[in-house]
């Protein structure tokens, strides 16, 4: 990680939500017009003048003055007048190999923080190539995968490694998380896998940086060689919580943005660091039963999504980019995610991160929101990092307490 740039100059907004029309979109805009501290400078941006009035006509009155910002995700030049304009852009405009090149590429052009909601890890890596550099001269923080993807699983992992290292127990050897969940799939992130998909079959090259544990470090060749840390496949007893388990949707990215943290901070959490993640459905017949049904399903979907004559019935059920659930769904969803972790000493911890909501959408609003306020308000108490960063690496502790203030659980204990 590299030191920040010299402070820029004063800036005309605190933070910019773009795709503020969409469906996410407008529940972040209205969880910063709820929660978002009096003062704060909060414009909306998107590609429609009319459709952005009418989302702003239907938030709290604490919005009704907030400026909005017209401009195409593929106009370079409104994009970057837009990323000067403030200090802050939350995106949720996907999917971001598509459509968030070119606004990654303005913030860090304009030393101008960026928080968006991808998981596709090709979108990462070009970002990580492309905008690096940039950004660290720049002063910018270029973070990705901040709301369902990845903030449990790199807020989850940090908590284990600070005990680990306050306690004097040795750095992280396998640490492995189980996510529990009620909630909805996201149709952006369908639409992301699909994206994603597309764009292997177009270039068979990049199946090796789909599948490479390691696809997101910032140095490849000096990561450590520990055998296969192939996602499992198939569904199993987890010998040491005795739940049937299975594969979790989005451990293909999340372990990647893991690892990514682990590189950015020297390897902090251990040279021998091994991570996965992993869908836990309980126990006895009934667990079994679950594991195999939603395992099945997984399956075939992301068969569906790869096949080209399947796809259109695929397309057919699947939800559609932005819609989403309706207020009592958002409500009533939760998330609790797990995570066990031996050190070199042969201490155990856990870390429990969890929250209510629908973790791709209410939960995501509080997670992207908070990010961008974190990044927007926090000033000098953030690291002082620049560059394409995570979560952990860009925001670390103070993400953390603004997520505990908004009810999130987040603890670690030794066991």
């Amino acid at each position: 990680m590299s030191e920040t740039g010299p402070t820029t100059p004063a800036r005309q907004f605190d933070v910019i939500v773009y795709g503020a029309t969409g469906f996410v979109g407008r529940l972040i805009a209205r969880y910063l017009a709820e929660r978002a501290p009096q003062g704060t400078r909060i414009a909306l941006a998107g590609r429609s003048q009319d459709r952005l009035e009418r989302v702003r006509d239907g938030l709290p009155a604490t919005a009704r003055s907030w400026p909005l910002v017209v401009a195409e995700a593929d106009d370079r030049e409104a994009l970057r007048a837009m990323a000067a304009s403030t200090t802050v852009v939350a995106t949720t405009v996907g999917p971001y190999l598509k459509y968030g090149l070119p606004l990654a590429r303005a913030c860090a052009e304009s030393g101008t923080h960026y928080a968006d909601l991808t998981g596709e890890v090709l979108f990462v890596r070009r970002v990580v190539d492309e905008d690096d550099a940039l950004a660290r001269e720049s002063g910018a923080r270029i973070v990705t995968a901040c709301g369902y993807d990845s903030v449990p699983s790199d807020l989850g992992v940090l908590l284990l490694h600070e005990r680990a290292e306050h306690d004097g127990a040795g750095p992280l050897l396998d640490t492995t998380l189980l996510a529990r969940a009620k909630g909805g799939l996201s149709g952006g992130t369908i639409d992301s896998s699909r994206t994603q998909i597309d764009e292997v079959s177009a270039d068979r090259a990049l199946v090796k940086v789909v599948f490479d544990p390691y696809a997101l470090s910032p140095d490849r060749a000096a990561e450590p060689d520990l055998g296969p840390e192939r996602d499992p496949s198939t569904v199993f007893v987890d010998a040491e919580t005795g739940q049937w388990v299975g594969p979790f949707v989005m451990a293909a990215f999340n372990t990647r943005i893991v690892r990514r943290s682990n590189a950015l901070r020297g390897h902090d959490y251990g040279r021998r660091f091994r991570y996965r993640e992993l869908s836990a459905f309980g126990r006895g017949f009934k667990g079994r039963r679950r594991a195999m049904l939603v395992t099945g399903v997984l399956g075939l979907s992301l068969k569906a999504l790869a096949t080209p004559r399947l796809r259109p019935w695929f397309d057919k059920v699947a939800p559609k980019p932005g819609e989403g659930p309706g207020a009592q769904s958002r409500e009533s969803g939760w998330f609790r995610m797990e995570l066990r972790a031996i050190t070199e000493s042969g201490r155990r911890y856990l870390a429990v991160v969890g929250a209510q909501g629908d973790p791709g959408y209410a939960a995501t609003a509080v997670m992207l929101g908070e990010s961008a306020l974190c990044l927007a308000l926090d000033g000098d108490r953030l690291p002082p990092v620049a560059g394409v960063l995570t979560p952990s690496t860009a925001m670390g502790d103070l993400l953390v307490q603004r997520l505990r203030a908004q009810g999130f659980t987040m603890t670690v204990e030794e066991i």
